[in-house]
């Protein structure tokens, strides 16, 4: 037998036994949700329905973690900033810890408001749609996660309740403000989250990167950074992460984060001076300043999202265990039991160990090359927009805030590339008849230039042509368009953009027919 046959056969036996060990680990999580329903299925009418929706349940939080929290370490992994087993058992903790700790006591049964419960009056037609909306939801994010695409669970599970309500009760059921608010927030969430990554990004390289001496400038500059983001993740981990378990007022808040914020400055401020008198002078040097904050925001966007996304999992459940157990009463709101809110965290960090790093790499790689300080503007985008979202009453999608920022830094490095480029351009074109050499050294000086030396240069050469009535060369079209494509290629992959894009479109679309066709289905066969 060949060497090569030899390592052919070692990769299949490597991937069986991957195979088997996810599948003992799915099985003992069934066995874990069948053992919970027995256990807590005293009062209940239909303990065998029950068990079928909560596997269901748990089928979507597995499909969460595999497909949303990618989200939140993807930045952090694509910069090198985590490894993949460090952001796996980071967020898995982090996760299950939000949907525990500040999880909370309340899940409205239709999440979103998307249908009204007036119009849904029999109790059999609101756990048939509920199960059908969740299943629906589930499948929709299943296939998605196959297809390599980050999309909103929240919209999945929205389309699902969307179709099951619609097939169950007609367009009257349906709440058109609240859609249209959703549909909105296809087009906001990702253009406001690229813009603040975007913002933050040429502000760090502005008053950074572009500077002669990096090193004074990061001593100036990066302290105050992570205070902002102390101040921006404590705001929004009490607003968004914390409001279910503790309800603080306005002003309690911003003293809070306040206060965290100056005390954060103190302390990093003599380890940032302290860490640089040992690092070089270069760019990527200054993008390790910001490691520490990157792996503490990929904890608190875990946190703050288990407490909050988890619904996605369990709300739909808690909504049909609380009807079995109210004798088939349809309540507003209900109390979510521990169990519940333990199958959705545990679901969740599941999904992301067995399944998640296909979409980490998508999001931390496949779009555009990450380092450190990008990902840290990715971070802090995702938390801002929340947050002024929040203020406006504007719904946003945490997943589309992210792919938008991710967009952001990648198009901006675009724009930058390509105007850096029409500088180099500019100066070659008046060293036409100069040395190589001399001209290579220029370059590299010119490059290591501040942004007011490399201005004062350019507008030297412009006036210099303006006394010689000579004009730069222009590129022809075709090396324009070459030049262009090239800087397109690299930075940012068209490819990516159309594949989210268009998953994005047609997540509330799809999961709604998957819904509506599942809700005949169990119908039909008398659920």
């Amino acid at each position: 037998m060949e060497m090569k046959d030899i390592s052919k056969l070692n990769k299949a036996f490597r991937i069986n036994r991957i195979d088997i060990r996810n599948f003992g680990i799915l099985t003992l999580f069934i066995l874990f949700i069948i053992t919970m329903v027995l256990y807590y299925s005293d009062n209940i009418s239909n303990p065998l329905l029950l068990g079928f929706t909560a596997i269901v349940g748990g089928y979507m939080a597995l499909n969460i973690g595999a497909n949303d929290v990618a989200n939140n370490v993807g930045p952090a992994v694509g910069s090198k900033s985590l490894t993949m087993a460090g952001a796996i058992m980071i967020a898995g903790i982090c996760e299950i810890s939000g949907a525990l700790i500040a999880g909370g006591e309340v899940v409205n049964t239709i999440r979103t408001n998307i249908i009204s419960l007036e119009n849904i009056g029999d109790t059999k037609v609101f756990i048939t749609l509920m199960l059908a909306a969740l299943i629906s939801g589930a499948l929709w994010l299943h296939f998605a996660t196959m297809i390599g695409a980050p999309v909103s669970t929240t919209h999945s599970i929205v389309g699902g309740v969307l179709g099951a309500g619609i097939a169950a009760s007609g367009f009257s059921v349906v709440n058109w403000g609240e859609l249209s608010k959703i549909i909105l927030s296809w087009v906001v969430s990702p253009i406001a989250g690229g813009i603040i990554a975007a913002i933050l990004l040429f502000f760090i390289k502005s008053t950074i990167t572009y500077k002669q001496n990096k090193k004074i400038a990061a001593q100036k500059v990066v302290p105050y950074l992570i205070a902002f983001m102390a101040w921006a993740f404590s705001l929004y981990l009490i607003n968004k992460g914390l409001k279910k378990a503790i309800t603080l007022d306005s002003l309690t808040t911003l003293i809070i984060s306040l206060s965290l914020a100056i005390i954060t400055f103190f302390v990093v401020s003599p380890i940032i001076r302290n860490t640089l008198e040992k690092m070089e002078n270069k760019k990527e040097e200054i993008s390790k300043l910001f490691t520490i904050p990157l792996i503490f925001a990929a904890a608190l966007l875990s946190f703050a999202h288990g407490a909050n996304d988890v619904a996605n999992a369990i709300g739909p459940l808690a909504a049909i265990n609380d009807t079995l157990r109210t004798n088939l009463e349809i309540q507003g709101s209900i109390k979510t039991p521990f169990w519940i809110m333990l199958l959705g965290g545990l679901g969740i960090s599941i999904g992301l160990a067995l399944f998640g790093p296909k979409l980490i790499r998508a999001v931390g790689n496949e779009i555009t090359d990450l380092d450190q300080m990008r990902a840290f503007c990715i971070a802090m985008s995702a938390a801002l927009t929340v947050l002024i979202a929040s203020e406006i009453g504007m719904p946003v999608s945490s997943t589309h805030i992210a792919i938008g920022a991710i967009f952001g830094v990648g198009f901006l490095r675009e724009y930058l590339k390509k105007r850096y480029k029409k500088m180099e351009l500019k100066i070659l074109a008046s060293y036409k008849e100069k040395d190589i050499e001399k001209i290579k050294e220029f370059l590299e000086k010119f490059k290591q230039s501040s942004v007011k030396r490399k201005a004062s240069i350019l507008k030297s050469i412009d006036k210099k042509r303006a006394k010689q009535n000579t004009q730069l060369p222009e590129l022809k079209k075709k090396e324009l368009k070459q030049l262009k494509k090239a800087y397109e290629e690299e930075l940012v992959k068209r490819s990516a953009i159309n594949k989210i894009i268009s998953a994005w479109l047609i997540t509330v679309p799809v999961s709604a027919i998957i819904g509506g066709i599942l809700y005949f289905l169990l119908n039909t066969l008398g659920l």
